[in-house]
């Protein structure tokens, strides 16, 4: 039982370091990706990232050197420091073009000016020029260049942002504009849905805050009352999905009622009203078939949900002695936020290590990448795949280990003070190598799925019918596969936790567990998965009926449909990290378990490791499946050991 704690695996073998080669390549490989952040934070112009630059090539608060073949380059701009866009919605980020003139000013219009006029005046009264340089502001008034020279009527009140000095429209029109160019999309529609999104913005972040505290809640639930919560999940999803649709259909019926009683012609109010209407029978209609459809499910699966309870009275104890378990999904996404943090400050820093080049069309500056350095944004663009991985999979890993590290101590006082941070030492001492080489694979396979959907995406329209179909049907093999390997990566770590044997020998290891146990498998991932995504529909089903009611009695918000789609989505990505954590505890503790029935029989110097209640579970499942019972817990034909000799257990 001492093993972990003295350093040792399982077997009793002293642990050591696996797939070393697969840490010295991902050490370099990290190398490499540090040599691109300093290679461009020295090389990549940082100051046109943090003040910005005009459209001549001149940087905001600096004294420029002249580039060769622009006129108006070469400028003292050091009591310039903002930028400001002759017409800040004339942008079109996916295409990386900026339509617009930039040019650098002393201060942001804090006032709206209706006219060349106004913008005369301001610039006498603050020293600030909204006009191009060669514009004198004596003729602003006059200049027959002033109306693609000077900024677009009216000019809206802007302020510059906290960091980057570039003059921001305050009023959010602006930006519905801008994201309606960026989407391509010259519609009402988009412009319609943004406003609703930034009038309803309480409702969503209070509604965001309610899913994650539902969350955190069904994970105390799990703890502490695991024996219970599978009949009261069953019932509250029941209860909830019902009375949602039943909520769905009444406010259907009302918002039509009340619409049928005003006049015929159609005022602008009453358009956006009928637009609600139809949302909400698709809604109804939505709701409706999939109630029927999870009733359906319920039914035909009532006898294996109560088999669960004693899988998940198991999984709760482990929450009850290692509670950082649950801290795991903020760790992880505090890592993975600050590594996008710096991998995007980098990109930014390379996008400005380019030469200065003149468009052709528009005669404005533009800096572009070429040579080595498109090289290195392809390899960065690498390191964002490989480390988000590895990241992910330090956390499968540290899970993994801690876990293990419960079920093969039978007196549990024994444990480690913290068990969590016991399980990430471990790692980082011994497993990096693997957890690397596991990365890696994941790696290989999403590049590719990452390749052909952009292809897919860029050719939308414009191949045949035949090429549109292979390219989903690769896309969604490769989807596949990335799933399977994954699955089979959180075992193969779980293997390696028991084994102390490297990622190929617990990979195999754990496939010939599966395999062997493909029935047990199936019939516990199939109910306990079944069960979670319960737990996950009744956190998004609770914070969507709040968010009906909410915007329910707040007619006045423009639609509701892009408001709600925001919410469920949030809710649901909070709920699956959450109950992620949980599915990953039960897959171990099956894995535990093949490998201790199969090395132990229950006989004296033989003892069981294994809770009795899972156990239990596991013999009851094979009683529905119709086997009989075999002479003893250890018997060849019931468990097939891992096939690795050296590692396995005395």
């Amino acid at each position: 039982p001492d093993d972990f704690q003295n350093g040792k695996s399982i077997g009793g073998l002293a642990k050591s370091c696996t797939d070393i080669p697969w840490l010295i390549i991902f050490t370099l490989f990290c190398f490499g990706m540090a040599f691109i952040a300093c290679y461009s934070v020295a090389t990549g112009a940082g100051s046109r990232l943090i003040s910005g630059y005009d459209s001549y090539g001149n940087i905001c608060g600096k004294n420029n050197s002249k580039i060769e073949g622009v006129e108006l380059s070469g400028r003292d701009q050091t009591k310039n420091r903002y930028v400001f866009f002759l017409d800040p919605c004339n942008i079109d980020i996916l295409n990386r073009k900026i339509k617009s003139i930039a040019l650098c000013v002393s201060k942001c219009p804090d006032i709206e000016l209706k006219t060349h006029a106004d913008v005369k005046s301001f610039a006498l009264q603050n020293g600030s020029d909204l006009c191009s340089y060669d514009i004198l502001v004596s003729r602003y008034t006059s200049d027959p260049a002033r109306l693609t020279k000077c900024p677009k009527l009216p000019v809206p009140p802007s302020k510059s942002l906290p960091v980057f000095h570039r003059c921001t429209p305050m009023d959010f029109t602006c930006f519905t504009h801008f994201s309606t160019a960026a989407f391509m999309a010259d519609n009402t529609t988009l412009h319609t849905f943004i406003a609703g999104v930034m009038a309803s913005k309480e409702i969503i972040m209070g509604l965001c805050v309610l899913a994650l505290v539902l969350s955190m809640i069904l994970m105390v639930v799990i703890r502490y009352i695991s024996a219970v919560l599978v009949w009261i999940l069953t019932a509250l999803v029941v209860v909830v999905s019902i009375g949602g649709t039943g909520v769905l259909w009444w406010l259907y019926a009302d918002h039509r009622m009340n619409l049928s009683e005003q006049t015929s012609t159609l005022t602008p109010q009453q358009q956006v009203a009928t637009g609600n209407i139809q949302a909400l029978l698709v809604y109804a209609i939505g709701a409706t078939i999939f109630t029927v459809v999870l009733l359906l499910l319920m039914f035909f699966m009532r006898k294996r949900v109560a088999l669960t309870i004693a899988l998940f009275h198991v999984a709760g104890k482990v929450f009850t002695h290692l509670p950082l378990l649950a801290l795991q999904p903020f760790w992880t996404f505090l890592s993975l936020m600050l590594f996008w943090v710096s991998w995007l400050a980098v990109f930014l820093f390379l996008g400005t290590a380019g030469s200065p080049v003149q468009n052709e069309e528009t005669g404005l500056v533009e800096y572009r990448i070429s040579g080595p350095l498109q090289y290195m944004v392809w390899y960065h663009a690498v390191g964002l795949i490989w480390i988000s991985q590895f990241i992910l999979a330090c956390q499968q890993m540290t899970i993994s280990g801690a876990v293990v590290t419960y079920y093969f101590t039978r007196n549990k006082s024994q444990l480690p003070l913290t068990p969590i941070l016991s399980s990430m030492l471990c790692v980082a001492r011994y497993h990096l190598g693997t957890v690397a080489k596991g990365s890696f694979i994941i790696t290989l396979v999403e590049i590719p799925r990452l390749i052909l959907t952009y292809i897919h995406n860029q050719l939308k329209g414009k191949e045949n019918a035949c090429a549109r179909c292979m390219l989903k049907a690769c896309i969604c093999c490769l989807w596949c596969l990335q799933k399977c390997l994954t699955y089979l990566n959180q075992n193969a770590y779980t293997a390696t936790a028991i084994n102390n044997t490297n990622f190929c020998t617990s990979a195999r290891d754990a496939f010939v567990i599966l395999v062997e146990n493909a029935i047990r498998v199936a019939a516990i991932n199939t109910v306990g998965d079944f069960v979670l995504f319960l737990g996950k529909v009744l956190v998004v089903a609770f914070t969507a009926f709040v968010g009906v009611l909410s915007l329910n009695y707040q007619r006045e918000y423009t639609v509701w449909v892009l408001p709600l789609l925001i919410v469920c989505l949030f809710a649901w990505l909070v709920a699956h990290c959450f109950l992620s954590v949980f599915e990953v505890v039960v897959d171990v503790l099956f894995l535990c378990f093949a490998v201790d029935s199969k090395h132990n029989d229950g006989s004296p110097g033989r003892e069981f490791y294994m809770d009795k209640a899972l156990m239990e579970f596991v013999e009851d499942s094979r009683k529905m499946a119709g086997q009989k019972r075999p002479a003893a817990a250890g018997d060849e034909r019931e468990m097939k050991p891992m096939t690795r000799g050296g590692g396995t257990m005395a």
